[in-house]
């Protein structure tokens, strides 16, 4: 079938690509690739990756590109559907014959409340979608393809055998020549990358038990299953020589530095290839790896701290002490590697006391920018169940985790700290980490630099007093 693979239109500035981890707006607009939905679309001949967000158009416009299509998938995320279900019924409504159906981690948990949620919604693809997708694409019956979840004549919603984790991740065609392909990457664009970027991942799943994560409780699992060192280097040569605007490789894995032989290895093949890069780490590396990984081209780092205060990281399974990451940022900041460090507020164990706690942790520690997020107790995780058990939240109220306009809301509250107080904890955390002489004077520094880099911190600092000043409302 001729397929379109969809993101769906949005919000402005709505962070809602397949690899971002919390579907919001963020301090400062960012798109991050449609990745999950590129994948499939590298496995079924002459498809298109269409990414409404990111290219900036209208439902108007996406109808009619997306009207010409067979078969269409969307990609949809728990604050998204309700938008989503809604474009599938007006694309629906143009063309009664296209066949729709959606990917990604809301409707793998909840197949069946998703299916009925709309009547312009065909099937949905559960655990990892890839094959699935393809499957469907390649006109196999409904009944004969595992992994999927579908209507029946009659209303009734049939759930097929799951579908086996990929174990040779090799087998997967690379995914930039996708992104070359359908995609203009200039979108594309994180605060803490340089622009443009490429992000890929080079496996899937993560062998933490963080109760808050999404994608390794629904989608990817806990076992991490991982691209020969010789197949990612070789896409990242394709990258370099087919894309040479590129300035730098983000690898999206969760802890891409898990495997420290395999990390060691991949590393040493970069410094060869002569490309600046970053990934996602755990605050755990030992200086021996992040020293081959920096004098190999390693530029900056994206590490989950989550909390200033111990009890919580227990308490969500983060498998990590604060003296652990006080050591490891230490060492990232003698050898020269930035940090880009992300926080989470209102978490299991959370007060008044914590927050102030990890707002001073995080001016100690000092990583060159960061990130503040609301414990997003999204269905499918344990920290959705454990708040649902324990009164902190109330079950339907699970989809108000943004607003009309994307910003993220305080989800759970406590009997000792309300859903207010955790909310505006993150104006206050932003506020006290980058209003300092010291971060001001590195911010400035480093607009020096270039005109290229003074235009674009000029730009981002708009976009971070509208932030604030739509969290203080």
């Amino acid at each position: 079938m001729k397929t379109l693979f969809l993101q769906a239109p949005s919000f402005d500035g709505f962070d809602g690509g397949a690899g971002s981890r919390y579907q919001a707006k963020r301090e400062i607009k960012s798109f991050w690739y449609p990745t999950w939905l590129a994948q499939p679309a590298a496995l079924v001949p002459d498809s298109r990756l269409l990414d409404a967000p990111a290219d900036e158009l209208s439902v108007e416009q996406t109808l009619r590109i997306a009207e010409g299509y067979e078969l269409v998938v969307i990609h949809t995320s728990t604050p998204s559907f309700p938008t989503d279900a809604k474009f599938a019924e007006l694309l629906k409504a143009r063309n009664p014959t296209i066949l729709i159906g959606m990917v990604g981690a809301k409707v793998a948990v909840d197949p069946t409340e998703s299916l009925i949620a709309s009547a312009a919604i065909d099937f949905v693809a559960r655990e990892e979608f890839d094959y699935t997708c393809k499957e469907v694409a390649d006109g196999h019956p409904f009944k004969d393809i595992n992994g999927l979840s579908y209507k029946l004549a009659d209303g009734r919603v049939r759930h097929n055998p799951p579908r086996a984790m990929i174990e040779n991740m090799d087998d997967l065609p690379f995914v930039a020549p996708i992104y070359k392909r359908d995609l203009t990457i200039e979108k594309y664009f994180i605060g803490y990358l340089k622009h443009p970027y490429v992000s890929i991942y080079t496996g899937r799943g993560c062998r933490s038990k963080c109760t808050f994560c999404l994608w390794p409780q629904t989608v990817g699992g806990h076992r991490y299953r991982v691209r020969s060192a010789e197949n990612v280097l070789a896409e990242v040569k394709w990258i370099k020589e087919n894309m040479p605007e590129v300035k730098e490789i983000m690898f999206d894995d969760d802890t891409f530095t898990d495997f420290k032989p395999r990390v060691e290895e991949i590393a040493r093949g970069l410094g060869k290839l002569g490309v600046t890069w970053s990934c996602n780490a755990k605050a755990n590396v030992p200086h021996e790896t992040l020293k081959v990984m920096k004098e190999n081209g390693l530029r900056l780092l994206l590490v989950g701290y989550e909390s200033g205060d111990d009890q919580i990281l227990h308490n969500i399974k983060k498998g990590l002490r604060t003296d652990i990451a006080r050591r490891f940022t230490e060492d990232c900041r003698k050898l020269g590697i930035i940090i880009h460090g992300t926080f989470i507020l209102g978490l299991p164990g959370e007060t008044r006391e914590t927050i102030e706690k990890t707002i001073r942790f995080a001016k100690e520690i000092n990583p060159h920018t960061i990130q503040v997020s609301l414990a997003a107790p999204y269905p499918g995780t344990s920290l959705y169940k454990q708040a649902v058990e324990n009164g902190w939240l109330v079950e339907n109220e699970a989809v108000h985790l943004v607003n009309d306009k994307g910003i993220q809301l305080a989800s759970i509250s406590y009997p000792h700290l309300s859903k207010e107080d955790i909310y505006h904890g993150v104006e206050r955390f932003y506020r006290s980490f980058y209003f300092r002489p010291s971060k001001i004077g590195e911010i400035v520094k480093e607009m020096m630099v270039s005109w290229e880099m003074m235009k674009r911190r000029l730009r981002e600092g708009l976009e971070f007093f509208r932030f604030l000043h739509a969290h203080e409302s």
